[in-house]
């Protein structure tokens, strides 16, 4: 195993130089192909090129040999709010959510740092109808939560949080807080809690390095969405913590603080 990690960063080392360029070029791109979308056609047309950049994000990662695995995404239903409870490894978490579900619109729930400065990212989060928030204000961020919640449900969207709260960088699925789903169910109680497994993302930059690994494997799986009517959310998020964290680490209900 320790011979595979080494050749991986090898190889990573030798495919960076055609990788970043790659990924970095389809971000400034797409900035300005979003502008137009978005004044020219609307919001439609704004997500369509959101949609096809963020398709080619994930595939920019065949240029360092990693082979994507995407499952489940049959099991959403159509005409109900969503709220995507997904585990959190890495920046590459969020090409597969806005591709794997495009036919559902989804949002985020991102700090508001993310909405300057970044070429593509900023100015999506900021004009997507996603909503950014300061953690430093909880009431300000709560408002703008439930306000996104009032959108995906007018709308039969969908909301993407991440519960654990930061990125894990070693892959272990931590403990999900239920603040901001709690939040989201308030403005939109019929929503769908649907558990999405995240792989192998923390493995690409390793160690906060900008030196990736290459020929990995990432996989991305929607598990059984859980309807969360007349349940207790704690246990709701229990279920969808424990799927997850089976699925990615291949353990049961073993907690992390």
């Amino acid at each position: 195993m320790k011979y595979q990690v080494i050749a991986s960063r090898m190889a990573g080392a030798l495919l960076m130089p055609v990788f970043y360029p790659v990924f970095a070029l389809l971000l400034l791109l797409f900035h300005p192909v979003q502008m137009v979308c978005l004044r020219m056609g609307g919001y439609h047309s704004h997500k369509r090129s959101v949609d096809v950049l963020n398709l080619l994000l994930l595939r920019s990662l065949h240029l360092l040999g990693i082979r994507i695995r995407m499952s489940g995404f049959d099991k959403l239903p159509a005409g109900r709010p969503l709220i995507i409870v997904a585990n959190h490894q890495s920046a590459y978490d969020i090409p597969p959510v806005v591709w794997g579900f495009r036919r559902h619109h989804p949002k985020f729930i991102s700090k508001k740092e993310l909405g300057r400065y970044i070429p593509s990212i900023s100015y999506n989060l900021k004009h997507g109808g996603s909503v950014l928030i300061d953690r430093a204000a909880r009431m300000q961020s709560v408002k703008e939560i439930i306000r996104l919640g009032r959108f995906i449900g007018e709308n039969n969207y969908s909301a993407c949080i991440f519960p654990e709260g930061t990125r894990s960088r070693d892959g272990i699925v931590r403990s999900f807080k239920p603040a901001g789903v709690a939040s989201l169910l308030k403005a939109v109680p019929n929503a769908l809690i649907v558990p999405f497994a995240i792989k192998g993302n923390h493995l690409i930059n390793p160690d906060k390095s900008w030196l990736p690994s290459a020929f990995i494997t990432v996989t991305y799986t929607v598990l059984e969405p859980v309807d969360p009517a007349d349940r207790d959310l704690d246990e709701v998020l229990l279920e969808a913590e424990t799927g997850i964290r089976r699925l990615v680490n291949g353990m049961g209900e073993k907690k992390y603080s």
